[in-house]
């Protein structure tokens, strides 16, 4: 069994994974617009043009795979109650993913050594998505 995440932008997907792309080394596995889908969306369901929109993609970071789509296009992207979590080999590590994470983001516990990590800090990336990063004992 395997859980993967699937995020949704609401509209900024592409954006996303080119932010991710050059923070976290993402690979873009797949990318299929609504416009590729064989059939088109029930009406209402997005708004008009939107064909162009990523109805799923499947990006690579480190050995994870996380899924993400432009959901129905509205904008109003709301990321709560989980954070994706980073292991990192080393305390130089996380400083480098995390100031390249935070670039228009917000740190929300400051990075320093714990008893549990030799660096852990989390953070809040541009998109509203959570994260924690650790160096662990």
């Amino acid at each position: 069994m395997m859980v993967q995440p699937y995020l949704f932008f609401d509209g900024r997907t592409d954006e996303a994974a080119r932010f991710y792309q050059t923070a976290l080394g993402a690979e873009i596995v797949e990318r299929l617009t609504f416009g590729d889908a064989p059939e088109p969306p029930p009406p209402g369901m997005l708004p008009p043009g939107s064909e162009g929109k990523v109805m799923h993609m499947t990006l690579k970071i480190g050995d994870s795979l996380v899924m993400v789509s432009d959901g129905h296009c509205g904008g109003n992207a709301a990321f709560q109650g989980f954070s994706l979590t980073i292991t990192l080999p080393d305390p130089a590590a996380v400083d480098r993913v995390a100031d390249r994470l935070a670039d228009g983001g917000q740190i929300t516990m400051p990075l320093g050594e714990t008893f549990f990590a030799r660096r852990f800090g989390m953070l809040t990336d541009r998109f509203g998505v959570a994260w924690i990063l650790i160096a662990p004992r």
